[in-house]
């Protein structure tokens, strides 16, 4: 329990200097606890310490903590989703942060309607090109909100994005900035007719960078709640 006030305390000081240090206000920026590595016991921890946004990677690994916890938290699905796992996913997460193809898009567009519910989706974009990493190329943006435009039960809240795991933090700058910039320019365009707010970006290595440049959902585990397992999941949109 102290470990986890302490790293709470320590990565709110850390957010409060990056707002200073961007002129941003602190209630403008979002924590998701990303919890993959973590117990069910510490999940309730950390909720009852007021995280009450959580993250998670894979259903399979999220289940028990979910049905545990129920809507005592807001649920946050940020790895690479399956299109014969959205039938786990949607409804239960109140927010996706990997959306990064049309059959995909379909297929939760399908079960939402079926469910009477809006999912409300990130779009993922691969800014930085790098093979191990999920998303769209940054041109194929447009033309993918173009296609979202036609399925009503999809909402898109903002633009996801994961930049290169690197010793100096400062890297990440430019792929941050390039995600705010597509961003402000989907909105300019009104492609989807209405304003797309949020920028999903930053993790414990890099997001007092991604808060400087916008962010407005960052996505905390290892800085945040710790690690107590080593399973690894390839690809995931978190650390």
């Amino acid at each position: 329990m102290e470990r986890l006030r302490a790293n709470i305390r320590a990565v709110e000081a850390r957010i409060a200097e990056a707002c200073r240090r961007s002129g941003r206000k602190r209630e403008d920026i979002r924590v998701i606890a990303v919890t993959k590595y973590v117990s069910l016991d510490t999940v309730r921890l950390a909720i009852r310490e007021g995280l009450q946004h959580i993250g998670e990677n894979r259903w399979q690994d999220a289940r028990e903590k979910r049905e545990a916890i129920g809507d005592a938290a807001t649920w946050h699905f940020i790895g690479h989703l399956q299109t014969n796992k959205v039938k786990d996913v949607v409804g239960k997460f109140a927010y996706i942060h990997s959306l990064d193809r049309l059959p995909l898009a379909r297929e939760i567009d399908k079960r939402a309607g079926a469910m009477g519910i809006k999912a409300q989706c990130f779009i993922q974009l691969n800014i930085s090109g790098e093979e191990s990493k999920f998303g769209l190329a940054p041109d194929q943006l447009d033309e993918f909100a173009e296609e979202l435009k036609t399925l009503p039960n999809i909402r898109v809240v903002g633009l996801m994005t994961m930049a290169p795991l690197v010793a100096d933090p400062e890297a990440a700058r430019p792929v941050f900035r390039e995600l705010r910039k597509l961003r402000d320019r989907l909105n300019e365009r009104g492609t989807l007719g209405y304003e797309v707010d949020h920028l999903s970006m930053g993790m414990s290595n890099d997001f007092e960078i991604a808060i400087e440049e916008g962010a407005t959902w960052v996505r905390l585990g290892s800085v945040l709640v710790g690690k107590e397992t080593e399973t690894a999941v390839g690809g995931a949109a978190a650390d």
